[in-house]
């Protein structure tokens, strides 16, 4: 039986474009179309030049580097730099990159482009010398053609690039600078898909079959008309072909032709969180009489359907759940924009090990990589287009370049990413001011008519601040859901206030937190800044409590916003503020703050103690959380939180029991207050089928010895796979020393390269780029990146009067 709940349809992963490999089902055939990695071999200068968009300009004294890459995460920070503390405080300015290469006389009958994934910002491209365009949205992806201006055979190639982020501040929140996304080199027959040229839905879905519906875009760029048949060749995540359909049809010279297929596919597998099944549809075009193949496109793609129900909230493949997701920005803590898709994953997998479900990409389109993960790991997704309309928020954002780019920008992120299993939303802006001007009406109406003339298959939001009645986005009958920015005491009262509407939370909570920082009594909330702007009380080291129990006043705590969220079946689900810190916008504080304290995960991707908050309550791992540590000054009252799935935790201290905490239906956390002496803390935590979880803190002693570890130790000799290593300040007895701040040298030795150090602290002005780093109560982080070459990479942490301490990766 179909099931009919809203939308339902097929979706794709935006296609991988596969160069010189073998067709599924014909080992060693020759893809017609050529994919290149371009990231490699590039020249770059910091500043403007004269003339360096020219072929014979001089670079050889420029700085060779390969890509993704961000300058100003290279900068020092400074509370002078136009960007502000609110911009990351780290430098902006003009760059060049140029890069050499040939391209062989065999391709001299075909076409070349270059892709770039996004340049941050105001890019302006040449090849040869010809100028090629300019794009100034910084998270956009685009393509030129090169082809009429290239020579082939031996000669060579320039491409040249100049970046501008000099106009600060441009954004609200770290932008980072420089081609900070990957470059692909693309070469097709002249009869080829086109850019982005699949969509992929399905009007059907049935337990024995679905109806797989893919539309595909071929272009003819020869002098002739073209005899064009279309094969479409449907593989399941085992390999094997299910399906597979012809078209043929005329192209004219100069042309682009729409087909339109329907194929079957029998008892598909749906594409989940749980089980993110992927399947394969491989475009293959031939021309002429002869049928000679011109091109293959391959498109990963997924089965499933979702709807949202005024009364009952989400559902995905028919099952009600409730969206458990995060915000946040597309920064990587100490490696800066720069995109490192190893980093995107680890990113991911600790916030799926907290139980999160669903990620949104505020308040701009994300790097394609971070789609890709969250389709093969099992994310939803909202993906969102823009943080200002028309009306700016700082002086030099995107709303100079709205009148002019606004519609192409937002049509490029619907084809590139409609074809992604995890995007369930569109969101087509974040508080944008229009709310409250008579001009959001129709500018609201204009961008999800964009939206919709592209695709119908996902709803439409916007995220906003001002969610009531009478905001002009909600008056324009554009949304298909009502996206609420914090106001959750208004949930409740939401079928009342909007009849008809359907409800998502797109931005929730801003509760502020530095992990291993502890304000008492626990039970007192504060609420910083002041409505007027700056803290109205706040603390001389510039941090802000973990435990819950400080906030900004237009939000709420983690735990306040979640209790209502679970109680309500109509509300489907919220996205916190946020996942990760980030680099930039350090609320509640000024300089000498530099980046965020709103993430559940610090900086450094270490969690702080909400992470276990939720972890317990959208998991099922058996959970139990004590904190905080155990050092603190004898005769202090301390709090003792327990965050838990367990149904009583008993705590003792040096063996005398502090008493049974047993809990009840709205508590999310357990709390004993105690007088501190020296020793230890053992939490007992008792489950309904007689499972005994036991968890120990023990006050620390004086720094004795530095341990690491590896969040992995066999990494790819890609030149670009990484490995994570934590170092914890630890006593005799191995206990993590919580107070801490030993300055930690790195040496490495071998295959590998150092390229960041964290510690999670929202006030260091240490650089990401050193190789040493200060621990930040007890810990901080070190990242290595693999060279080209296999081997041993080889580790050594050492710190003044500790013991030096070591560890082993291979790359392979």
């Amino acid at each position: 039986m179909t099931r009919k709940t809203g939308w339902t349809w097929i979706i794709v992963v935006v296609p991988l474009l596969l160069g010189y490999c073998a067709q599924p089902g014909q080992p060693g055939t020759q893809n017609p179309r050529q994919t290149t990695n371009f990231d490699g071999g590039w020249k770059f200068h910091l500043g403007d030049v004269a003339d360096a968009q020219k072929p014979d300009f001089d670079d050889s004294g420029w700085r060779s580097l390969d890509l993704p890459h961000d300058w100003s995460i290279e900068g020092q920070f400074s509370e002078s730099n136009p960007a502000t503390p609110g911009g990351g405080a780290l430098p902006g300015g003009i760059g060049w990159y140029r890069k050499s290469f040939t391209v062989p006389e065999s391709d001299a009958d075909r076409l070349v482009f270059i892709d770039f994934d996004g340049v941050y910002r105001n890019s302006e491209v040449w090849i040869n010398g010809a100028y090629l365009g300019k794009r100034p949205y910084g998270y956009s992806s685009f393509q030129y053609e090169l082809t009429p201006h290239l020579h082939f055979g031996g000669g060579s190639n320039v491409l040249a690039v100049k970046v501008d982020n000099s106009e600060q501040p441009n954004s609200r929140w770290y932008s980072g600078s420089g081609i900070y996304r990957n470059v692909w080199l693309v070469v097709t027959d002249k009869v080829h898909v086109d850019h982005w040229g699949t969509f992929v839905t399905t009007p059907k879905i049935e337990t024995d079959a679905a109806t797989v519906h893919i539309a595909t875009t071929v272009k003819n760029g020869a002098d002739g008309d073209q005899a064009v048949q279309l094969t479409t060749v449907l593989y399941d995540p085992a390999g094997r072909e299910v399906s597979r359909a012809s078209a043929s049809q005329d192209v004219a010279a100069g042309s682009t032709a729409e087909f339109s297929q329907d194929l079957q596919v029998a008892t598909p597998g749906l594409w989940s969180i749980d089980q993110p099944k992927l399947y394969r549809a491989v475009s293959r075009v031939e021309c002429g009489q002869i049928q000679r193949a011109c091109d293959e496109y391959e498109t990963p793609f997924g089965i499933r359907d979702f709807s949202f129900d005024r009364d009952k909230g989400f559902f995905l493949n028919g099952r009600s759940m409730k969206i458990n997701g995060v915000c946040d920005h597309h920064d990587l803590g100490c490696l800066g924009a720069a995109v490192h898709t190893r980093a995107l994953e680890r990113q991911l997998e600790i916030l799926k090990g907290m139980g999160v479900n669903a990620i949104r990409t505020s308040h701009n389109p994300p790097t394609p990589e971070l789609l890709d993960l969250c389709d093969r790991m099992g994310l939803v997704v909202m993906d969102e287009a823009f943080d200002m309309w028309k009306m700016g928020k700082t002086e030099y954002d995107y709303h100079l370049d709205w009148d002019e780019w606004h519609q192409r920008d937002l049509q490029d992120m619907v084809l590139r990413d409609r074809n992604h299993p995890s995007v369930i939303i569109w969101s087509i802006g974040n508080e944008v001011r229009e709310q409250w001007e008579e001009s959001g009406v129709e500018m609201a109406r204009e961008l999800s008519g964009i939206v919709r003339g592209l695709d119908t298959t996902r709803p439409i939001t916007s995220a906003m601040n001002n969610p009531r009645p009478e905001n002009s986005i909600i008056r324009s009958g554009a949304l298909d859901l009502i996206g609420f920015n914090y106001h959750h005491q208004a949930f409740p009262n939401f079928l009342e206030e909007f009849p008809g509407q359907k409800f998502v939370a797109t931005e929730t909570c801003s509760a502020l937190a530095t992990r291993g920082s502890y304000d008492m009594p626990s039970d007192e909330v504060r609420i910083w800044p002041s409505r007027g702007g700056k803290p109205s009380t706040g603390n001389p080291d510039f941090s802000c409590s973990a435990y819950d129990n400080c906030r900004v006043p237009w939000g709420s705590t983690l735990e306040d916003t979640w209790r209502v969220i679970k109680k309500y079946d109509f509300l489907s689900g919220q996205f916190i503020w946020t996942g990760f810190d980030y680099l930039g916008e350090p609320t509640p504080y000024p300089w000498p703050a530099r980046s965020s304290y709103f993430g559940i995960v610090d900086l450094a991707g270490f969690p702080k103690d909400s992470y276990y908050l939720f972890q317990s309550e959208w998991t099922d791992t058996p959970v139990l959380h004590v904190f905080p540590h155990w050092n603190w000054k004898s005769g202090d009252t301390v709090d003792v939180w327990a965050y838990t799935n367990c149904d009583e935790v008993e705590l003792f201290l040096n063996g005398q029991s502090q008493g049974v905490r047993k809990r009840g239906p709205d508590d999310l956390h357990l709390m004993w207050r105690l007088k501190y002496v020296p020793g230890t803390l053992k939490a007992v935590g008792r489950l309904a089928g007689g499972e005994t979880l036991i968890r120990e803190i023990r006050t620390a002693g004086l720094p004795a010895a530095l341990q690491l570890q590896t969040d992995r130790d066999r990494i790819h000799a890609d030149g670009k796979d990484l490995s994570f290593v934590t170092v914890n300040v630890v006593d005799e007895d191995g206990t993590l020393a919580p107070r801490a701040d030993n300055l930690v040298d790195f040496q490495i030795e071998g295959n590998g390269t150092i390229v960041g150090v964290g510690n999670g602290s929202q006030i260091s002005h240490e650089s990401f780029q050193a190789h040493s780093r200060k621990a930040f109560h007890g810990k901080c982080l070190v990242v290595i990146q693999s060279t080209g070459e296999p081997g041993t990479i080889q580790l050594t942490a050492s710190a003044e009067g500790l013991p030096a301490a070591s560890v082993s990766l291979t790359s392979f």
